[in-house]
């Protein structure tokens, strides 16, 4: 039973970048500020901050004003650069104060690696850089920050075309997605909806479920209205329709993107994704995770090990300014969940698919920038 599909919307014009570097004028790189649209108001308004102070960038990232890792990585960098240009200092003055803003915009998020490989990857950049004057490390910090959010959209362009290879030249197959793994996400097009929006591009038309993402509806708020500006066939679903819509067929295979991947395959993902891992391994449907390198932390062995943010139980007791449960009453709120390698048909990476036994998989995958 595949009736009731809603059609394509019409394709709208392009989303504003998620995150960017936007100079005072010039012509110079420096000075500048980090600019980042506000995921917040999405989709009602979209809303663009100017942050330059590191406490306005710790807070942007904290209250998810930018999120989803791979963006957070880029914020974070071009945060740092953005705090430590004004610095006044001597040169082992500035290394020291990059170091401490480095630590400093670390405690925003705890799950997502992308933060802390983006920020340490800034700080070794200024360190090994040749030009010492301080003028010329504010420089090589800005130079590096950029070239992270510059990769980053190159790795989710490889991300899509090798999770192309997913849909084996299907038309219509459904995707579910969890939570938003887009451009909204990321510096580029996305990870988990790149291989769709190289499907759509393919002329495959992809049909889209989106799952709302409770508590603060990521894919109702996020996934939703960028799959509309994309003109990709979409239909939104609450969490807990996903068995159903599964169990009618409507389901071909399932990409979510990733926070951070252990070096057995364990992947941390918005909170939902191990049910949705366990719901498709039910329905023998595959279940797929999409992130670039800077995702994989191969210090940790397994998802145990893996940190998970707990956020504030207001966001489900009385989410977005609307009390919906009883004053006092206890609630538990993870941002994150893992789903165990064994429920994992593949990681598509800019490197191609891994697959199992994927302890040997990223073993074998090269060492990266920054790692």
């Amino acid at each position: 039973m595949k009736d009731a599909i809603p059609q394509p919307q019409r394709r709208k014009p392009a989303l504003p970048a998620t995150v960017a570097w936007i100079p005072d004028g010039d012509g110079s790189p420096l000075p500048g500020v980090l600019r980042i649209l506000d995921q917040t108001r999405l989709p009602a308004r979209v809303t663009h901050l100017d942050l330059v102070a590191p406490a306005d960038t710790h807070a942007a990232i904290r209250r998810l004003a930018v999120r989803g890792a791979p963006a957070i990585g880029c914020a974070a960098a071009l945060g740092l650069a953005a705090a430590c240009q004004h610095a006044n200092a001597t040169t082992a003055d500035f290394l020291c104060e990059v170091r401490k803003t480095a630590d400093f915009l670390a405690t925003s998020r705890p799950t997502a690696v992308n933060l802390f490989w983006a920020l340490e990857r800034c700080v070794s950049a200024v360190r090994q850089a040749t030009e010492t004057s301080v003028a010329g490390l504010k420089r090589a910090l800005l130079d590096e920050a950029l070239a992270i959010l510059e990769e980053d959209g190159r790795l989710c362009q490889a991300i899509g075309q090798h999770g192309l290879e997913l849909f084996g030249g299907r038309h219509g197959a459904g995707v579910l997605t969890h939570c938003n793994a887009g451009a909204l996400a990321t510096g580029g097009r996305g990870t988990a909806l790149a291989p769709v929006y190289a499907a759509q591009e393919a002329g495959l038309e992809p049909r889209v479920f989106a799952d709302e993402t409770r508590p603060l509806l990521q894919g109702a708020r996020l996934t939703a209205w960028e799959l509309q500006h994309a003109g990709v066939n979409l239909t939104l679903i609450c969490d807990n329709m996903a068995a159903q819509v599964m169990r009618e067929g409507r389901v071909d295979l399932v990409i979510v993107g990733a926070d951070r991947i252990a070096a057995n395959g364990d992947a941390a993902n918005k909170i939902g994704t191990y049910g949705v891992a366990i719901l498709a391994r039910h329905h023998q449907i595959p279940f797929y995770v999409a992130a670039p390198y800077s995702t994989i932390d191969a210090t940790l062995a397994g998802g145990d090990a893996i940190p998970i943010e707990q956020r504030n139980p207001d966001e489900i007791t009385a989410g977005f300014g609307r009390r919906t449960a009883p004053r006092g009453c206890p609630a538990y709120n993870p941002a994150f969940d893992v789903t165990p390698h064994e429920l994992i048909a593949g990681i598509v990476t800019e490197r191609g698919i891994l697959r199992p036994p994927f302890d040997a998989a990223i073993a074998a995958l090269p060492q990266s920038p920054g790692r």
